[in-house]
């Protein structure tokens, strides 16, 4: 083997033991394992927070180097802070020539680095509506339709880096005091179209059903998981039960 082969074989094992978790407040939640005083300040400190502790055990006992990084994306500016379905169309498929669109790397980038994209949406994604009239992809009105061209446009684009792995969150739900039943039943028709169409066998696409954890198979984020009835938060107790599953399935990604 020549030498220029070997250091390409060696940074291409060096990106296949590297996760990013794109993510912003739930995840954050689950990321640090909790919500308590202690781990608030553990964060601000650039302290290891659940998911990176958890890993660090686990590499130990496996002799393995897998690296989960965290980011907050897309970032409060220049693009604003929201990551629902239309935000990453926009950003990854609609812009996904360039490296960059509003400072918010593309697939262009991040493939490059990580050869696993973690990737979730905010709760504010299941008041989700219906309109069968105004269809559109570009679009940010979250309705069912749009999200589905929107997820469908997003398969395809994952489907061009076929060396990287992506890892979805199924979307959060909304506490029943502050969903309304029509979103409710909205989102469950998406998330069951998420599950049972959308996500398909042998590829390089994977589901973790964060949304069956907080909910335990109903329609509404469960008030025993949420920062409160009206906080649609998940709560420290939730995260104590969620990180370590999520580290689990990072790494059944890895071994993919």
């Amino acid at each position: 083997m020549s030498c220029s082969n070997k250091t390409e074989n060696m940074k291409s094992d060096s990106i296949n033991t590297k996760a990013i978790f794109l993510h912003h407040s739930t995840g954050k939640t689950i990321w640090r394992g909790g919500n308590t005083f202690i781990q608030k300040v553990k964060l601000k400190l650039g302290l290891p927070m659940a998911v990176e502790r958890w890993f660090t055990k686990y590499n130990k006992q496996n002799s393995t180097n897998y690296i989960v990084e965290a980011r907050a994306f897309p970032a409060k500016e220049p693009y604003g802070w929201n990551n629902y379905p239309f935000d990453y169309y926009t950003i990854w498929v609609e812009n996904g020539h360039q490296d960059y669109y509003m400072e918010e790397p593309t697939l262009k980038i991040l493939t490059k680095e990580y050869g696993v994209i973690i990737l979730k949406h905010c709760f504010p994604v299941s008041k989700l509506k219906t309109d069968r009239e105004k269809i559109d992809i570009a679009s940010a009105e979250r309705t069912i339709q749009n999200y589905r061209l929107q997820y469908e446009a997003l398969y395809k684009e994952f489907q061009k880096y076929p060396d990287t792995k992506f890892l979805i969150w199924t979307p959060p739900a909304l506490t029943e005091r502050k969903s309304d039943e029509e979103w409710a039943q909205n989102m469950q028709e998406f998330y069951l179209w998420i599950r049972n169409e959308w996500d398909k066998p042998d590829d390089n696409v994977f589901l973790w059903d964060f949304r069956a954890l907080e909910t335990e198979g109903g329609l509404y984020l469960l008030d025993k998981y949420a920062e409160s009835p009206s906080d649609s938060h998940p709560n420290t107790e939730l995260a104590i039960k969620a990180y370590p599953l999520f580290c689990k399935k990072i790494v059944e990604v890895f071994n993919r």
